[in-house]
């Protein structure tokens, strides 16, 4: 997974394609308990959503932007606009079944 240290990144890492990112702090237990689910959902899913982390001590403005109040917070963006928005931690099986309308039709269309 890559970390976006910049707001300008950020904007161009979520602007093309099926983008989650992971709101998150190293001071967060729930975000650190997140991190091995979204390592597994990138492996899996790997060429139909990116996976990327935000960290929001070091990148504020990201954070600020999208009114990110509680961490974890995953937001799903398509070509730069959110579609989904996922708060707290989750086990896979439930990260899969809340974004499954998004993988079916990212898998389709890498097909």
């Amino acid at each position: 997974m890559k970390e976006v240290r910049s707001y300008s990144e950020f904007e161009s890492t979520v602007s093309k394609g099926a983008v989650l990112v992971d709101f998150w702090a190293p001071w967060c237990g729930p975000c650190l308990m997140m991190t091995p689910v979204l390592e597994e959902f990138a492996s899996k899913y790997n060429g139909s959503i990116d996976v990327v982390k935000v960290n929001v001590d070091e990148v504020p403005d990201v954070a600020v932007r999208y009114g990110i109040m509680s961490i974890p917070t995953l937001i799903l963006f398509k070509n730069g606009l959110e579609v989904k928005r996922l708060i707290g931690y989750m086990p896979l099986e439930e990260l899969e079944a809340q974004l499954g309308e998004y993988l079916q039709s990212s898998q389709e269309a890498a097909e």
